[in-house]
């Protein structure tokens, strides 16, 4: 591993501290630092994720004033991953508050941006009101939508996009449908109660129908194609009418309301008029948060899902139902590869070691034992020793699975030690990235650094080794590399102040946010890329078990 500092193409940021000084001294480590003025001007940030919201402050030069954050966990209800609208909105004013309340200099919000987890299923009738419970994108309820759509659509339309999710609920005849009267994520439904806008990002957008990267609008071919696949129902919509309007990185979306800023800030230092960014997904603030928006860059973010995200040189051969095409946020097309699990097993292998511990009344900081199961992973042998696990909470579309059951396998000659449970571990969290970025490989897609960001790097070296072992391709992360999605939306939100001024949003980021980032970089090792190879080849055979697995789980009551 070895430490670069200078133009950064790869980068990802980190405010999870505990105080405002504490903050304050890593942001200055890592960008010079300037002591901070009265009346500084910020730009809040703002994401919804899978476990937490995080909302985050920053200031001109980009560095973090003070962080907020609220921990959420979405349900298995009626056969549906959902979270709870109402939970959202609390844990976002909850975040917020935490992050005015560590604020200990004047500052003034100069402008807002708002992120969320991916895609998913808003539908909303013409008052505004939920029509179903929110589909998020770790269901895999709409193969059937997914695979007639991609073939209609000559596209990969992956089951967690909102148009599959929109057609399986016409395939099922479900009511709702025919009350819709507008579609979209939680982005861009937050985004809408704070401005009155009902626009989304270009890169959030292109997760929820093909988007024309020349046009930059949805792809006016597949909405024609798709009216006239459903137009025998006779619902009383066109199929554009229900998506948001695109905006690009820079643009104007609008501005907070009266109600928004109630909504949001209820001790009103958040003020109406304070303009916001186009709302984008996690896949856009990551890109934005690790510099990754130039072709040949790309960036992976592992967290509860797993997910590389490649600006691509040239359109794909042939259409991947592996592989997804999004859009940066500046509408530069990208290859996905998205998994839906990734470290939610490791977690709860985690809360099982705590719980053991407890038993002897030893009290571990759960930091203290991620540092160090994650440790003993990088210290197992290249091949795990034998061990193979499948990680799977919830399906996973590029191996097959509807559903999932966790599983462990090891054979009599196995080496089952700690180290080499938790490197399969690792290991595993990152398989199905694999299978999918073999598929980039092949088509010839040139990668010339991956920066990795979420909570799978947090632990300096060991997931970032793995993922440099398993791709062949050098992994740069910051020292602080468990957040950025937050960051990343806040920088979005500076960038809709100076995108008037004509600069692009890739060389903003290059010469402006990151000139002088420093970050470390994993090479990949031939004995690692040996190591995950062997691993992966028994991991692809043991799926045939997982399939008997799940074929005897009841997902009903979770009993064998």
């Amino acid at each position: 591993m070895r430490t670069e500092t200078g133009l950064a193409d790869g980068w990802t940021f980190s405010c999870g501290f505990d105080t405002m000084l504490e903050q304050q001294d890593v942001c200055d480590s890592i960008f010079g630092g300037t002591p901070m003025n009265d009346a500084i001007h910020t730009s809040l940030g703002v994401e919804l994720g899978s476990t937490r919201i995080k909302a985050v402050l920053i200031d001109s030069g980009y560095r973090c004033v003070a962080q907020g954050e609220y921990g959420w966990e979405n349900k298995f209800e009626n056969g549906v991953w959902t979270y709870s609208l109402d939970d959202a909105w609390e844990g976002l004013r909850t975040a917020v508050s935490r992050l005015l309340q560590s604020v200990r200099e004047p500052v003034t919000v100069d402008v807002i941006g708002l992120s969320g987890m991916m895609h998913g299923y808003l539908a909303f009738d013409g008052d505004g009101n939920l029509l179903v419970p929110f589909r998020t994108w770790r269901n895999t309820l709409t193969a059937r939508a997914s695979n007639e759509l991609t073939e209609l659509l000559g596209e990969h339309i992956p089951q967690r996009w909102s148009i599959a999710h929109l057609y399986q609920a016409i395939l099922q005849e479900e009511e709702h449908v025919r009350d819709i009267r507008s579609i979209t994520s939680l982005a861009g439904y937050i985004h809408r109660k704070l401005t009155g806008q009902g626009v989304i990002g270009i890169g959030e957008a292109s997760g929820m129908f093909p988007v024309d990267y020349t046009a930059l609008d949805y792809r006016r071919q597949a909405l024609e194609a798709f009216d006239a696949l459903i137009a025998p129902q006779g619902y009383p919509w066109q199929t554009k009418e229900l998506f948001p309007e695109i905006r690009l990185a820079g643009q104007d979306a609008g501005f907070l309301s009266e109600e928004g800023a109630r909504l949001i800030d209820p001790s009103g230092f958040l003020t109406p008029g304070t303009p916001l960014a186009p709302p984008e997904g996690d896949a856009g603030t990551g890109m934005v948060a690790t510099n990754s928006v130039t072709p040949r860059l790309g960036n992976v973010s592992a967290g509860t899902s797993v997910f590389s995200l490649i600006v691509t040189e040239r359109p794909l051969s042939r259409v991947y139902s592996q592989i997804d095409t999004v859009a940066t946020p500046a509408g530069k097309a990208v290859a996905l590869v998205h998994g839906n699990n990734c470290t939610s097993d490791i977690d709860a292998w985690a809360g099982l070691f705590q719980s053991f511990a407890k038993q002897f009344a030893l009290e571990i900081p759960k930091s203290d034992l991620f540092s160090t199961l994650y440790s003993q992973g990088h210290a197992g042998d290249p091949d795990c020793g034998g061990l193979t696990v499948i990680n799977y909470l919830s399906g996973e579309h590029i191996t097959g699975f509807a559903k999932g059951c966790p599983m462990v396998v090891r054979a009599p000659e196995s080496r089952f030690t700690l180290a080499n449970f938790m490197r399969a571990h690792l290991y595993s969290a990152i398989a199905v990235l694999k299978i999918g970025m073999d598929l980039l490989a092949a088509e010839g897609v040139a990668i010339d650094r991956l920066t990795g960001h979420g909570g799978y790097f947090k632990t300096p070296l060991p997931g970032q080794q793995c993922l440099a072992d398993a791709t062949g391709v050098p992994v740069s992360v910051m020292e602080s590399a468990g957040e950025g999605g937050a960051f990343g939306m806040a920088i979005l939100a500076w960038y809709r102040l100076h995108g008037a001024e004509g600069i692009s949003l890739e060389d903003y980021l290059k010469n402006r946010v990151f000139a002088a980032a420093r970050f470390t970089v994993a090479e990949p090792t031939p004995e690692g890329m040996a190591g995950f190879d062997t691993y992966l080849r028994r991991y692809k055979k043991a799926l045939q078990a997982e399939r008997v697995l799940v074929d005897s789980c009841d997902h009903t009551n979770s009993n064998l």
